[in-house]
């Protein structure tokens, strides 16, 4: 995935939490008001499993489920869906002038929402990332991460103060540390996990996976799957995390033992500029 102009990201995103970008009218082919776009029979592109798959039938949109949100802006890109829904974090990282999308922009903004990492249910790792979270946000390195990455700043959820923590003998802290890796499961999405021009996992979450796995005293292996199944890997220990700019649902959180809220979002509509 190309690296994108952190400068004409930020701005977008600046945008968007400031409300400039309101949504705007179009043709029939054309996502205009949310109210619009269920008569008016747009076909959307949104990702399996995604918050933007859950909105789309709460709207009672048609859509097509596809295998990531990238492959949701290449819906929309090669014509196939008139629209996609996919994270505002990732709009601002890729699409509109100077990003690999510069002829797609995005008009509703249809919801609020917060992320979190999720873990195994009963899973201490979960007080342990919260831990590192509080201390990330304290110290500035969130912020800094922020900066690099082209987050607002103002999307960051404030943490509480650091808390000690210590891992009972047979936790799933203690069962990290003894094989020696954190799996992490990802899907390749800008700004939070994706790939530099040497092939490394880079991103805001993928570096804060890396921190957490560093003062765990172990290795960060980031792998691909399926999102829609990302409850079911996690169950089986394929990954130890799901940690990919995760909406904190109602079915996630019920399914999983979730972190606290570490960074805002929204889910947006995208389309081709007019």
């Amino acid at each position: 995935m190309m690296k994108n102009s952190k400068k004409l990201a930020a701005l977008a995103l600046s945008l968007a939490m400031t409300g400039s970008l309101a949504a705007c009218g179009g043709n029939a082919n054309t996502p205009g008001s949310a109210d619009d776009n269920q008569s008016a029979g747009i076909m959307y592109a949104v990702e399996a499993g995604s918050a933007g798959e859950a909105i789309a039938k709460e709207n009672g949109y048609t859509y097509n489920a596809v295998s990531s949100q990238a492959d949701a802006l290449m819906e929309v890109a090669s014509g196939t869906s008139e629209a996609a829904i996919i994270d505002l974090l990732m709009a601002g990282a890729m699409i509109g002038e100077g990003t690999s999308y510069p002829d797609l922009t995005y008009t509703d903004r249809l919801t609020e929402e917060e992320y979190g990492v999720g873990c195994r249910q009963d899973s201490d790792l979960t007080d342990y990332i919260n831990t590192v979270f509080a201390e990330a946000y304290a110290d500035g390195t969130m912020a800094a991460l922020a900066d690099t990455y082209a987050i607002s700043q103002d999307l960051l959820v404030e943490q509480s103060e650091p808390a000690e923590f210590t891992p009972a003998e047979d936790s799933d802290v203690a069962y990290i540390q003894d094989k020696g890796t954190l799996i992490v499961g990802i899907t390749e999405f800008a700004p939070m996990d994706y790939k530099d021009e040497n092939g490394e996992w880079i991103g805001f979450d993928a570096d804060l996976a890396k921190l957490v796995a560093e003062k765990l005293g172990v290795e960060a292996q980031f792998v691909v799957i399926d999102w829609d199944n990302k409850i079911m890997e996690l169950n089986s220990k394929n990954i130890d995390v799901v940690w990919n700019g995760m909406t904190l649902t109602d079915e996630v959180t019920s399914s999983m033992n979730c972190t606290n809220a570490y960074c805002k979002n929204a889910q947006v509509v995208i389309t081709a500029a007019q």
